[in-house]
This record gives C-alpha cells, structure tokens and sequence, in this order.
C-alpha cells in the first residue's frame, strides 16, 4: 500500500519523543533529509529529526515558514485540534492519559464496572441462544 502521509509544509505531526513529547506541531520548513522545522502555538520554533515525530493525516494550507500569528490562524481555521481530538489516535491517547491519572481506588471501581457489564452480556448471550435453540 502507497504512503500517504508525505513530509510536506503544512503537515500536522506528533512529538514521540524529547522534552516536547506527546504535542501537536506543524512543519513549517524543511531543512534537510533528516530535520524539519517545527512549529507550534504553545512552543518556541525549532528543529527537529524526523525520527522524534509521527506523522498525521492532518494537513494546512500555509506557505513555507509563516509568522506565529498566521500559523495559529490556519490551525485554527483547520480546526486541528478538533480534528485530533475526534480521530481514533487522538481519542486513544486521551484514553491512556486519563487511565494513567486513576488512583487504586479508581481502578478497583473500573474492575468492577468491568465484572458487572461481563455479567450482563453473558445473561443476554445466554438468553439468545436460548430463543435460538426453541
């Protein structure tokens, strides 16, 4: 299967690794093979190696290496965040995020939340193999 999410300027990607990890930037230049610039509202512009960021399929139309004020304006214009936010990686890293915030006490309570829906859908399954069988 072809690639489709291309190093390009515009390209929304995520910080895997380094002080910045887990953030959202955009590429706003490219400077060599290996590095890009990056760029993003709540951050300093930098370099950064293409091994520290993970491609999205979230793109903006910007020219190459707009002022901060132009910058969050096509972000926001993109609606990036909302976008991320309602794709299924960003849902399951906000998943894990919020898993990673629980107490003991909040997890005893998921397991038994667990254990009570497990028991349900067993009667249910039970009840239709029953109809199923008469």
């Amino acid at each position: 299967m072809p690639f489709k999410r291309y190093v390009e300027i515009g390209r929304v990607a995520l910080v895997n690794y380094g002080k910045d990890y887990g953030k959202l930037v955009v590429i706003v230049d490219v400077v060599d093979q290996n590095r890009a610039l990056v760029d993003a509202p709540d951050m300093v512009r930098s370099q950064m190696n293409f091994k520290r960021l993970s491609l999205t399929d979230i793109t903006i139309d910007i020219k190459r290496a707009p002022t901060k004020k132009t910058l969050i304006e096509a972000m926001e214009k993109a609606n990036v965040k909302n976008k991320w936010e309602n794709s299924s990686w960003g849902r399951k890293l906000i998943v894990q995020k919020r898993r990673a915030a629980l107490n003991d006490f909040d997890r005893f309570k998921l397991m038994l939340a667990k254990f009570k829906k497990g028991g349900l859908v067993r009667q249910e399954l039970a009840k239709l193999k029953k109809e199923s069988s008469a």
